[in-house]
């Protein structure tokens, strides 16, 4: 008789629900316990579908003293009291896209929602003193002190964080309903607050200096996200399921789930994390999709490459100090903070003597889909289209027939009108690069540019092509360049015949020129 089939909880952000129901719950109550005897205020960023909300609904379950949904749980054997507290929780995603009046009336109603449980009278008022009493209420009426939980503290203010304007006006509102964590200390059990940018304490938290920031310390490393441990002991039968599904070996599903969703790393050393959204997605649908841009690319983060002038190509490969990054996202002067925020780069390494971390995007998912949202700024035509031509490229390419992909991307680029953009140099690298990007999901793609030219390396099963794109240059300059760089040897121990491809392109007619190919 075949196993029940695993229910997977995606989208689910309730801990009570997960556990009553029997959903896959990745053990994480280690890190509760460890986090709640640690500090009394605590602050967390991860990305988006990292598994924050989770987080804090446990830490919900945990301080109401809800034993029952701990059974079996590491919190078991190390919790022994089970005291119930009276918990605040605050989710402030219901907050995204919104002005000052919406955001005053939702703080309105999640305050008199509490006010009711309370038993006290609802008041229009400040939402700070409204707050205030509520904690006070709370603790006079149970005898315990209180627990306040805010989940994605910063989803009000990420929208805006490129109107200087409104930013100020919603900050003033938030500052102002945060402002009686401080005031009521003597009557707060735990604080814990959750985003996915660190805005500084200046802004949010003027008067919480006590607020401790684990998001870079190295026991919470895991606390979101799915190690690789975990995966291979609690997701062992998910993986062998996938395998048995795609007709592949296990490990060879381990292959694929690490260079698409794994890669994430928050401090160093750490473990290797993979995203858990897009995990649990492809174990529930059976295949390597994109769901982690298929939940939402970030409008604020379109905006802010071009407020900054960040070219697609520069996205990854930064070196930089953790005060570049892990940096409050009004006052940085360069994209890196948001960018590594909100996941589209990651820590990848660190050097100890110099103090700096080399940052680079995570994994094949990131990559894909961060290119597949910027490329209607490079190429005006319908996506479909282009994601048709894209697909046809890598089916020659994979049929060794490089002179024909080349043919198809010529004709391509010369029917496609120009983006208004696009009469400076650089513009068709960058399309290229993006073009070779989005090949990733088919043929194995490493595209480097240290700004300028672009180099690729495509790997198909049988070959591995190295590629030059010269500028109003001629495909034999870049042929040199090649040879010059001694490309083959440097690949030779991937056992694959290396193939050399040099490209130019003509900026006049807006696509490829000329082009060699030598084996």
């Amino acid at each position: 008789m075949e196993a029940l089939q695993r229910l997977y909880p995606i989208g689910i952000q309730t801990f009570s629900e997960i556990r009553e129901k029997n959903y896959l719950y990745i053990d994480k109550t280690e890190y509760v316990y460890r986090m709640t005897h640690f500090a009394k205020y605590v602050f967390l960023s991860r990305p988006r579908r990292f598994g924050k909300s989770l987080l804090t609904s446990t830490l919900h379950s945990y301080f109401s003293g809800r034993k029952d949904l701990f059974q079996g749980l590491a919190m078991e054997r190390l919790e022994k009291e089970w005291i119930e507290y009276p918990v605040l929780h605050f989710d402030m995603s219901m907050a995204k896209h919104v002005d000052k009046g919406r955001l005053e009336r939702l703080l309105d109603f999640m305050l008199s929602d509490y006010e009711r449980t309370f038993g006290l009278d609802t008041t229009a008022g400040d939402a700070n003193l409204r707050l205030t009493r509520l904690i006070k209420c709370a603790y006079e009426k149970t005898g315990r002190q209180v627990v306040v939980l805010i989940d994605e503290y910063d989803a009000p203010l990420l929208d805006v964080v490129h109107e200087k304007e409104n930013l100020g006006v919603l900050r003033n509102i938030m500052r102002n309903f945060y402002s009686p964590l401080k005031a009521c200390d003597p009557y707060l059990k735990y604080v814990f607050l959750t985003g996915i940018t660190k805005f500084s304490q200046l802004s949010i938290f003027s008067e919480l200096n006590n607020i401790k920031n684990i998001s870079m310390d190295e026991p919470y490393a895991a606390i979101c996200g799915i190690t690789e441990d975990e995966m291979l002991t609690q997701m062992k039968e998910d993986m062998e399921r996938l395998a048995a599904k795609l007709n592949i070996s296990p490990e060879e599903v381990l292959l694929k789930l690490k260079e698409n969703y794994d890669g994430y790393h928050f401090t160093y050393p750490s473990p290797d994390i993979y995203n858990p959204f897009s995990l649990l997605n492809a174990f529930a649908d059976g295949k390597f999709g994109s769901y982690w841009f298929g939940s939402g690319t970030p409008t604020y983060l379109i905006k802010m490459l071009e407020k900054f002038g960040v070219e697609p190509s520069e996205v990854g490969g930064k070196t930089a100090a953790v005060e570049d990054f892990d940096a409050p996202t009004e006052t940085m002067s360069s994209i890196t903070p948001l960018l590594y925020q909100s996941g589209y780069i990651t820590i990848k390494g660190y050097d100890s003597e110099l103090g700096l971390y080399t940052l680079d995007i995570p994994n094949k998912e990131v990559r894909v889909g961060l290119m597949r949202s910027l490329l209607p700024y490079y190429v005006s035509t319908p996506t479909e289209k282009t994601n048709t031509m894209v697909a046809y490229l890598s089916r020659d390419i994979r049929n060794d027939d490089m002179d024909s992909a080349l043919r198809r991307l010529q004709t391509f680029l010369s029917t496609i009108p120009y983006c208004d953009n696009t009469r400076y140099e650089g513009h068709y690298q960058q399309m290229f690069y993006i073009i070779f990007s989005l090949l990733g999901s088919f043929v194995d793609v490493e595209v480097r540019t240290p700004r300028g030219r672009v180099d690729v390396v495509l790997r198909t099963k049988t070959t591995l092509y190295v590629m030059e794109l010269k500028l109003d240059k001629t495909a034999g300059e870049a042929m040199e360049q090649i040879n010059l760089k001694n490309y083959p040897e440097r690949f030779a121990l991937c056992g694959l015949p290396v193939v050399k491809v040099a490209i130019n392109f003509d900026s006049e007619r807006g696509t490829i020129g000329d082009w060699m190919i030598e084996k």
